[in-house]
């Protein structure tokens, strides 16, 4: 659970606010970090007193980043074919609030770890890119994460995040098609739904 905070954490540390050129995906990942960084430094004392204001930041500077719809669609994998149009954008909208939710928790754990940006591989111009980072651990091997992002009109955009070789869609892929298989999808739904009006 720890390390599927910090993917979280790190996910977090990547978004940044939108330019009006495309930015290269290395580049937005690095520059960004930074402002996402002395952002929450600036706001520490008023996050202490509030922590909901994770939830209003996390929706504002982070989750523009992420196309939803792919996302969601394979997370949902074979089940979104049987799914209703509506089945469909509700889950989006709910697995979109899960993600706030634990995005604002592991930043409201984030200790300060480095973050190591490695070289970009070929694959830039095919509009489709392997940013990879890792994040130091003290006394540790670093944990390795990585971003896939695309290409979508004039902006990248995440579209699944690993750590330790792990992927973010497989792994929530994995535990709703189980859910969806024994209960169904609009029992999932109104779970994730339940626990998302608690933040809202």
């Amino acid at each position: 659970m720890k390390r599927l905070a910090l993917l979280f954490i790190s996910a977090l540390l990547f978004a940044g606010s939108a330019a009006a050129a495309v930015t290269p995906p290395q580049q937005l990942v690095q520059s960004t970090s930074n402002q996402v960084l002395e952002r929450l430094k600036a706001e520490s004392e008023a996050i202490k007193a509030k922590p909901n204001m994770l939830y209003g930041m996390v929706d504002e500077i982070v989750l523009p980043h992420f196309d939803f719809e792919r996302i969601a669609k394979w997370v949902l994998g074979k089940y979104r074919r049987k799914a209703s149009k509506q089945q469909q954008a509700d889950f989006t909208k709910e697995f979109r609030m899960l993600l706030v939710r634990t995005y604002a928790t592991a930043l409201n754990e984030y200790t300060d770890q480095a973050i190591d940006y490695l070289p970009l591989r070929e694959g830039e111009a095919s509009g489709d890119v392997v940013v990879r980072t890792e994040i130091q651990q003290p006394g540790a091997f670093p944990i390795p994460i990585n971003y896939n992002l695309y290409l979508k009109g004039d902006a990248w955009k995440v579209y699944d995040v690993s750590i330790d070789g792990v992927s973010l869609v497989a792994n929530y892929r994995t535990t709703f098609s189980r859910e969806i298989r024994q209960k169904g999808l609009d029992a999932l739904i109104k779970r994730l739904t339940k626990k998302n009006d608690e933040v809202r």
